[in-house]
């Protein structure tokens, strides 16, 4: 008997199986493993939460799992490198902060990626307010800014500020309220804001500048004072403190979205796929509520209008990046 029906048939099972799942928008490929969303910060963190809280929010609606797969390194750039090299079927994705599309274009040499080109954007899931505070070794009657601004005028040799990373948005946004105020603050970068907040509530640092997040669980216990958050209007979760625009520091605006990313060259249909599986993920309580409590506000937009966004920053955090003088070989 000869062998040519059995292959034509199993030939049109092939491509009705393709059919069938160029439907849902996913390759035969897709179906080997459970869909993946990639971080590139520790577990534990706010872009490692939140990455789990939109997986499980996915759970039995894109797939029977969702994985979170760190790939840590390089301030956040190793993962988008590996959403770069990923097949463009919808089963990896990339959960980031906008810096590594915004600010690294401007400060990395040698970028391993092409920022409005190696990375499709799909939807922010949360924006997040940067804060500047100061610890214990700041006297407590300074209470804003302006009064900050004093003191390290009167103490110079104790002027620093602690960012968990150089090249992060927060590093950038206390060098513009240096050169606003017309002070010297030494810049001194961790590896994470954990460690940096750590030795602001230990006094061995003078102030520090991270996501508001960050500061939210030290607030109660004294030892860390919040001066100003770097939106356009106050923080729901710090509705007392005001502004850096309200002190009279004009143009020192700062919000990191967090995003959900997908590899170049996917078809518009899976983005578009992703991008409503981002939304009814935000409609979850679970998911919205655990934004919160990292000091996230819950947001999305159509893939398109955040391409639009990432592009506007990118242009608006590059003459900051020169002015501050700050690049990297790394």
């Amino acid at each position: 008997m000869s062998n040519k029906p059995s292959f034509i048939n199993r030939r049109e099972a092939s491509l009705a199986l393709a059919t069938l799942l160029s439907g849902f928008g996913l390759s035969a490929r897709a179906q080997a493993a459970p869909p993946r969303i990639l971080v590139g910060f520790p577990a534990g963190g706010s872009v490692d939460t939140s990455a789990r809280r939109v997986a499980e929010a996915w759970r039995g609606r894109m797939a029977e799992s969702v994985l979170v797969e760190q790939r840590v390194g390089a301030g956040g750039r190793i993962a988008v490198v590996a959403l770069k090299d990923a097949p463009p079927d919808g089963q990896t994705l990339l959960l980031s902060p906008s810096s590594m599309f915004t600010i690294y274009p401007h400060v990395y040499r040698k970028l391993q990626y092409r920022a409005d080109v190696d990375a499709i954007p799909v939807s922010p899931v949360a924006n997040a307010t940067c804060g500047f505070g100061v610890g214990p070794m700041v006297p407590a009657a300074v209470k804003t800014l302006a009064q900050f601004v004093d003191w390290v005028r009167a103490n110079p040799q104790q002027g620093a500020y602690a960012s968990p990373a150089a090249g992060a948005m927060p590093h950038f946004l206390g060098n513009q309220f240096e050169r606003a105020a017309g002070i010297k603050l030494t810049h001194v970068p961790y590896r994470g804001a954990a460690p940096g907040m750590q030795d602001l509530m230990g006094g061995q640092i003078a102030s520090g500048c991270f996501i508001l997040g960050d500061f939210l669980p030290q607030l109660a216990s004294g030892r860390v004072r919040l001066l100003g958050v770097t939106d356009t209007s106050r923080s729901r979760f710090a509705p007392d403190v005001p502004t850096f625009e309200e002190q009279g520091f004009k143009g020192i605006v700062g919000v990191e979205s967090y995003g959900l990313f997908l590899p170049p060259r996917t078809p518009a249909a899976v983005v578009d796929r992703v991008y409503d599986l981002a939304k009814v993920a935000l409609r979850e309580p679970a998911v919205t509520e655990g934004l919160a409590k990292l000091g996230f506000e819950p947001f999305s937009t159509p893939p398109a209008d955040y391409a639009r966004r990432l592009a506007k920053e990118r242009e608006q955090w590059g003459p900051i990046v020169k002015a501050s003088g700050f690049s990297s070989d790394d």
